[in-house]
């Protein structure tokens, strides 16, 4: 089992403010877990996100 990220680790892992991922749990564009009142990430939610992001390298030869 991996480890549960609070908002502000998740933020911080990604690069992003607090606020911007509370508005995307809002508008359900990443997934989270709710443990009672509080929401978690999944370490593998990071991986997910940047792995999405990535741009590949040209080759240019």
């Amino acid at each position: 089992m991996s480890k549960l990220l609070s908002v502000a680790e998740f933020a911080e892992a990604i690069g992003l403010s607090p606020k911007t991922i509370r508005q995307w749990v809002w508008m359900r564009r990443v997934a989270y877990v709710r443990v009672g009142r509080a929401i978690r990430f999944r370490q593998e939610t990071v991986e997910e996100i940047l792995r999405r992001g990535e741009v590949p390298v040209l080759d240019r030869r």
